[in-house]
């Protein structure tokens, strides 16, 4: 669970299983008060995976071919 423990500026303070982290407020979403609690959902981009590793591969072949 997490609750939204205070706004700073910014910032949301977050309470998380017994302690706190920071999240910029752009994060959230409208509306949400001290006390509100929220959940959260995260996914794997698997096409932008794709894209950073192939972007990574190229970027190493160039650099061995510089080399060799």
């Amino acid at each position: 669970m997490l609750i939204v423990d205070r706004l700073e500026g910014e910032w949301a303070v977050i309470e998380w299983e017994g302690g706190t982290f920071n999240l910029p407020r752009e994060f959230l979403p409208a509306g949400v008060h001290e006390g509100d609690v929220l959940t959260i959902s995260l996914e794997r981009d698997e096409e932008s995976t794709a894209q950073r590793q192939r972007a990574a591969q190229r970027e190493l072949d160039d650099l061995l071919r510089r080399k060799g």
